[in-house]
């Protein structure tokens, strides 16, 4: 293998595989990982920010959901904890990646054995210089793939991500910043790497993710601030018609916080009033969301 061909993203500045400190370059995992094999897993972004990790509790009680919703035995709480602020602390700003498997397989085939040891791993990145202004907006556009619809996995965080793999490599995604999917009955989900939010007739809708879809802590922080606050915040049910005729569109995730939609495909959209007035009451939080 050449030197190019092992080179590590340029961005990435540190790793952790169980705890210690591995190079880049020669980090490794076993080659029986279920994570590697099957997707057996789950995973966080999160974002440090003033050397501290921000929405960490959120962060790790979706974890635990994911990992009880996989039976995956997960590292205590306070090992995840200590380990995400290591790799935060003295960072201005980076993102941080975990990645829990359930480790090595004990036995051939898809059921687990229930004896293994889970993996986990820990990446830092320098913080990525394409992350959009929020009062610019970005332009998306509305990818050919539909989502498969599982209940079983929906909401979680899971390793399996091959769909939205799919959905970037379409013609075009390259030149929007993200590519909004509906779901193989016609309903709206997210965008490939961001949860979305419409505006209909002064209220604020984004789809129920029971089907498909991860339920973004971005997500969660809008609507349970939001409806704190008093804004008409709902989730449900939402279809093409739905997006077509929303007067406002936005996208959350932990990178771009909230995030105005200025152009479906060719179609023009305000960043409108009520996603403005998320933003001053959500970026705030931003700022001071950092957990111990």
């Amino acid at each position: 293998m050449t030197a190019s061909e092992r080179a590590p993203d340029p961005a990435l500045q540190a790793v952790l595989v169980n705890g210690q400190a591995a190079d880049a370059a020669d980090a490794r995992v076993h080659v029986l990982d279920r994570g590697l094999h099957f997707g057996d897993g789950v995973f966080e972004t999160c974002v440090a920010r003033h050397g501290r990790v921000r929405f960490l509790q959120l962060h790790l009680e979706r974890l635990a959901r994911g990992g009880e919703r996989l039976g995956l035995p997960l590292a205590e709480p306070a090992t995840l904890r200590a380990e995400l602020q290591r790799l935060a602390a003295g960072q201005e700003r980076a993102l941080l990646k975990l990645i829990l498997t359930r480790g090595p397989a004990t036995r051939r085939g898809y059921a687990p054995g229930g004896d293994e040891h889970p993996t986990r791993i820990l990446l830092r990145y320098a913080w990525p210089a394409d992350t959009p202004a929020s009062i610019e907006g970005v332009s998306v556009r509305i990818a050919a793939l539909r989502l498969g619809e599982n209940p079983a996995l929906a909401g979680i965080k899971h390793l399996n991500r091959l769909e939205l793999v799919l959905a970037r490599c379409e013609p075009g995604a390259q030149h929007a910043f993200d590519s909004l999917l509906f779901s193989s009955s016609g309903q709206l989900v997210s965008g490939s790497m961001s949860n979305v939010f419409i505006v209909q007739e002064g209220r604020v809708r984004t789809p129920r993710l029971d089907r498909a879809g991860v339920a973004g802590i971005m997500r969660q922080v809008v609507l349970s601030t939001g409806r704190e606050a008093g804004f008409p915040i709902e989730e449900g049910a939402l279809d093409a018609h739905d997006l077509a005729s929303a007067q406002e569109v936005f996208l959350t995730n932990v990178r771009i916080g909230i995030c105005p939609v200025r152009a479906i495909g060719a179609r023009s959209l305000p960043a409108g009033p009520l996603t403005r007035a998320l933003q001053r009451l959500i970026e705030p939080l931003l700022e001071a969301a950092t957990d111990a």
